[in-house]
């Protein structure tokens, strides 16, 4: 939510002054079509000037990534995820400050979504991590894929409250929704519980052969084993134990994790596209379809509509057969000509410009929320760490981090090729896209020789 309202102001910040009533009292001539635009983005460079603005958060964001996932590790998430909710919000509302205090200068905004970008890294590996905390292997694609869903619904939100002030005072589109966040940040403290443990639950079971962990020999190194006559309450007692006793994993031990390369480079091009079009929409229909800054706002929503659709899908769909990878590789097969037809005949009306948004968003989204939720919970809590589940945050902000170097070239990109007109764009984007899909071919051809392993033995048992 405090994100997305860039997107939103953008339009407003560098606009056809033409359009505009000039008030009596002005003091810019009226040959000056600048004069509605917010100075330093009244320049002719102003698709640079704000692409700029973009990536100064999302390289922050990305450096601060590989950082976050260690601390996260280490230090309790409550105290971790409240800090940063904090700092988030202050840092959204500084932005939309800079309009009441009539501030000008192109420096003064970069370094609000520098700060803005480095603690806002203190999010995605915490809560991921928390959710992996609780919920086990089973139906972790579904589960993942649901919550994710409030990654869509922020956009939403983020969109609508810019909108309310875009057209008068636009500072107020990004002061409410940082105090929001710093609101939800102080019910966090009060409220997030991190572990199943704290409230004397059992532990998830994070693999799907159960019988795998009890037929192993007692490692004295984690202490002994629960055995199954043991009582709820000492079974907890133990598995607190239990998990007190790994050390949180390193860096280049959790690239040894098989498969969190492959996701984390495909990631790098998914979110790549998928950001792109989170900061540049609004300013595509606003600049080939003429909608104002409020409608173009409004209509942008319908593709973070789109990906919550695509995230329970792809969560649902993997979870059935049992293929992470190959559920993204379809979706993003699909999705590269779905961009294309939306370039090409998606705003020839406005019924087609809605389903065509609510398809592309399902379709770059889907991929993108099944690998930061359900295959990095599933990679860090990955059955060669033997139980140690103290990578799910390392492994989170890696692949999440990984990511985000795409997601800040994205937008970067777009403000550099926009000027040569959107066809390029959307070229961009879809071989992006096709980069992402063939970075998973490996895993792709993994999962296929095990779904005929698994059909053999089914015919076995059955000739038996």
């Amino acid at each position: 939510m405090s994100r997305k309202p860039i997107s939103v102001v953008k339009s407003r910040l560098h606009h056809n002054c033409s359009e505009v009533i000039q008030p009596v009292n002005s003091t810019h001539s009226l040959n000056d079509t600048t004069w509605c635009n917010w100075a330093p983005f009244d320049k002719s460079n102003y698709k640079e000037l704000l692409g700029a603005v973009d990536n100064a958060f999302l390289v922050a964001y990305a450096i601060g990534m590989f950082i976050s996932g260690i601390f996260g590790e280490r230090l309790p998430l409550r105290y971790y995820l409240t800090a940063g909710m904090l700092l988030s919000g202050l840092f959204t509302s500084l932005f939309g400050l800079g309009y009441f205090w009539n501030i000008h200068v192109l420096w003064y905004f970069v370094l609000v979504q520098i700060f803005n970008g480095l603690v806002q890294t203190t999010g995605w590996p915490a809560v991921v991590s928390c959710v992996g905390n609780w919920f086990g292997k089973g139906k972790r694609g579904l589960i993942m894929g649901i919550w994710n869903s409030h990654t869509s619904v922020g956009n939403i939100l983020g969109s609508l409250l810019a909108g309310v002030w875009v057209d008068q005072q636009w500072g107020l589109s990004f002061v409410v929704p940082g105090v929001i966040t710093a609101i939800m940040g102080i019910i966090t403290f009060f409220f997030l519980i991190e572990y199943p443990e704290d409230v004397d639950c059992s532990p998830p079971q994070h693999h799907g052969n159960p019988e795998e962990s009890q037929d192993q020999p007692e490692d004295p190194a984690n202490g002994p084993s629960c055995n199954k006559e043991s009582s709820l309450e000492s079974a907890v007692t133990c598995s607190k134990e239990a998990s007190a006793q790994p050390s949180a994993i390193s860096f280049f031990g959790a690239l040894r994790i098989p498969g969190v390369v492959e996701f984390s480079l495909c990631l790098l091009f998914a979110k790549l596209v998928s950001y792109t079009f989170l900061y540049w929409l609004p300013l595509y229909i606003s600049n080939v379809v003429h909608f104002t800054a409020k409608e173009a706002g409004d209509l942008s929503t319908l593709f973070d509509v789109g990906g919550i659709i695509g995230g329970i899908l792809a969560g649902l769909v993997s979870d059935y057969i049992n293929g992470r990878a190959t559920t993204c590789c379809v979706m993003l097969i699909l999705a590269a000509p779905m961009m294309f037809l939306y370039n090409h005949v998606g705003q020839r009306g406005i019924g087609i410009s809605i389903v065509m948004l609510l398809i592309c968003g399902a379709l770059v989204n889907g991929p993108y929320a099944l690998i930061t939720t359900a295959v990095s919970a599933d990679l860090g809590t990955h059955k060669s760490l033997k139980g140690n589940a103290k990578a799910l945050s390392t492994v989170t902000a890696i692949i999440d981090g990984t990511g985000s170097i795409g997601a800040a070239l994205g937008p970067l990109l777009a403000g550099l090729i926009s000027p040569t007109g959107w066809n390029n764009v959307f070229y961009m984007l879809i071989a992006a896209d096709v980069l992402a899909c063939l970075l998973l071919c490996r895993l792709v051809y993994k999962e296929i020789l095990a779904w005929k392993s698994s059909l053999s033995k089914d015919r076995g048992y059955r000739e038996m």
